[in-house]
């Protein structure tokens, strides 16, 4: 079997064209049913326009509504950014009892828990060596 080159480039054109279609229904899809001013009997019209006659359908919808594609895909780009600004805003001022404690709060915890019996004097130094960065190997009392 021989192909030439002309097959190829047929071949190529033919794929682009198929992949710019199916790119340019799914962006028309999309931006029909993502935006909150139009009916649903308007995006029902729309769809099934766009299924009966896809070409026309497709063109009609550019000329029709095209210019404001852009427009409702820039406002939905801005409300998600407020929305991700927003929740930044409400972690970065949680309260400080939701952040890691201060190394002394730990150790006031350790004393506690030791005085109370729950650790043992080994086990509160071993604790508290770690706490305080060293590697943990704190020389036993005999």
């Amino acid at each position: 079997m021989d192909i030439s080159f002309g097959e190829i480039l047929l071949s190529t054109v033919w794929f682009m064209l198929v992949f710019a279609w199916i790119w340019l229904m799914v962006s028309i899809l999309t931006d029909l049913f993502r935006d909150p001013s139009m009916s649903g009997w308007g995006k029902a019209a729309w769809t099934l326009f766009l299924i009966v006659l896809p070409w026309i359908g497709a063109l009609t919808y550019l000329i029709a509504r095209g210019r404001s594609m852009n427009e409702r895909a820039a406002e939905r780009a801005r409300q998600q950014e407020a929305r991700v600004r927003q929740y930044v805003r409400e972690v970065a001022s949680e309260p400080a009892a939701t952040a890691a404690a201060s190394p002394g709060d730990d150790l006031e915890k350790l004393a506690d828990l030791r005085q109370r019996g729950v650790l043992t004097q080994p086990e509160f130094e071993r604790a508290k060596a770690v706490l305080l960065g060293s590697n943990g190997n704190v020389p036993q009392r005999a």
